[in-house]
């Protein structure tokens, strides 16, 4: 009997598990206990959030103790789904930084145990750092990232204690740090100030080279003032901020390097600029960025940008997320001609895609040039798949796929349709981040679709459609059993 508990007991500390779960009805208690901590929201047939899962759990165990331990929790979006539809959550796995209970942040970092450790150790302990001395403050203005300052008479005043809840909220994308010694405040000539300072790198003669905030004293007019200039006339644009940016948005693609080359990467940035101020100030709404033509090779390929030159490629993006690509070789003198046929409407937007198939029963092939009229065919419902050829998970589930088409072929309100996101672009307000990714567009709401997070059984498809079918299917009733037929 003793060797049994023994072992019992071997078993459970085997099995422990160092993330937290939380419920609907606990979730707000419970994420209140922890100062910062990170939730996945998933579900159980989910196969990303299955290989996430190990190294979710070596994370949290590395995170749990030190000086500023970190917790990492999760919810099952199948069980818990009040507390879900509360955070939008809308695929799997999705994963949420919260502080002391409240959502903070999206977190897109990495999915593997040593880049979650490390990215949750960068946000623990003090969000804003301490400017003790006129020496701390000069080296920490004079860093290579964007950097906000508040400049403060004393911790207590509403200034300040909005400063500090945006510095919680926005700990990841920007750095904060605040001074009450009457030396810094004087050595800035700031007094109850929140200063926005540029780095070096990317200073120039056509903005300033820091900002000082100037409304009223709440979040989110703070939030809105920091997006809105962060990023300044012309930025850097990357991998890591490119869904930041506003549109219309007109990108130049050349070899973009601020550490072995930045005169060289300001000679081309400043070109962009002075067209950029020019424009901006006769009234034109545009936003200007530069990106490395290697980092955002792909999406210089999905812009239609074939070949290379030693000069600037440009692509534009405008806000119904259509592209167009400047055919001209660049010059300041191109380059406007092109903004302003862009927001003039004088040019063709550039769309990605396959040549329009054949079609034959069973699963509709959609293509970009095709997708409105299949997809948005306002006289049917419409179960789309987004995949992509090499995708394992896309391999498994087209057999399915294939029998579920078979199985509604003779239902005329209803198409099942799939479509290769690789090979062609893929229009708002459908978003594809992985593989493969489903949509169901109903009749009379094609510009609302619902994102497929359902199983994945050829059933739970059909218990899907049938209840959520505009018009009840013919061979199915609202419950997903199939009707009898007379004989």
């Amino acid at each position: 009997m003793q060797s049994f508990l023994i072992l019992l007991s071997l078993l459970s500390i085997a099995f422990a598990s160092d993330v937290l779960v939380f419920t609907d009805s606990d979730f707000a208690t419970k994420a209140a206990e922890h100062d910062l901590m990170l939730i996945e929201f998933y579900a159980p047939w989910c196969g990303h959030c299955k290989k996430l899962a190990p190294e979710y759990e070596k994370a949290a165990t590395a995170l749990k103790s030190g000086e500023y331990p970190v917790a990492l929790a999760k919810v099952d979006c199948t069980a818990e789904t009040e507390i879900c539809g509360k955070y939008s959550v809308s695929g799997y796995p999705t994963l949420k930084i919260f502080r002391g209970g409240e959502f903070s942040e999206e977190y897109n970092g990495p999915r593997e145990a040593n880049g979650i450790v490390k990215l949750m150790k960068s946000k623990a302990g003090p969000t804003s750092t301490l400017l003790e001395s006129v020496a701390d403050a000069e080296k920490f203005v004079a860093n290579t990232e964007y950097t906000v300052v508040g400049f403060f008479k004393s911790l207590d005043s509403d200034l300040s204690q909005t400063f500090q809840k945006v510095a919680d909220a926005m700990n990841g994308e920007l750095r904060f740090g605040h001074s009450v010694n009457k030396d810094v405040l004087s050595k800035f000539g700031v007094s109850d100030g929140i200063v926005l300072f540029r780095p070096k790198r990317f200073q120039s003669k056509f903005e300033d080279n820091q900002l000082e905030f100037k409304d009223d004293a709440t979040v989110y007019k703070l939030k809105e003032w920091l997006k809105d200039n962060v990023l300044g006339l012309c930025c850097h644009r990357t991998q890591d901020n490119a869904d930041k940016l506003k549109k219309p948005l007109f990108v130049a693609y050349y070899d973009v390097d601020y550490i072995k080359n930045e005169k060289g990467t300001n000679y081309w940035r400043n070109r962009v600029m002075k067209v950029g101020k020019k424009l901006l100030d006769s009234g034109k709404k545009i936003y200007l960025a530069v990106s490395d033509k290697t980092e955002m090779g792909r999406e210089i390929d999905e812009c239609g940008l074939a070949g290379s030159s030693d000069k600037p490629q440009v692509c534009a993006f405008d806000s119904r997320d259509r592209k167009f690509n400047m055919q001209d070789e660049f010059s300041m003198e191109t380059f406007e001609k092109f903004i302003n046929d862009v927001l003039g409407d004088k040019l063709e937007p550039y769309l990605k895609s396959e040549p329009i198939p054949e079609q034959t029963d069973g699963v509709q092939v959609v293509v970009a040039k095709n997708f409105d009229e299949i997809v948005n065919n306002e006289d049917k419902d419409v179960l789309i798949e987004f995949y992509a050829p090499w995708c394992g998970h896309c391999k498994t589930l087209a057999p399915k796929y294939d029998e579920l088409a078979e199985k509604l072929k003779d239902e005329p309100e209803i198409t099942i349709a799939k479509m290769d996101a690789t090979a062609n672009d893929v229009s708002k307000p459908y978003e594809v981040s992985g593989f493969p990714t489903l949509y169901f567009a109903p009749k009379g709401k094609k510009a609302s679709p619902v994102k497929y997070n359902a199983g994945r059984e050829v059933d739970d498809f059909i218990k899907y459609l049938a209840k959520e079918a505009t018009n009840e299917l013919k061979g199915y009733k609202r419950n997903g059993k199939a009707k009898k037929t007379e004989l």
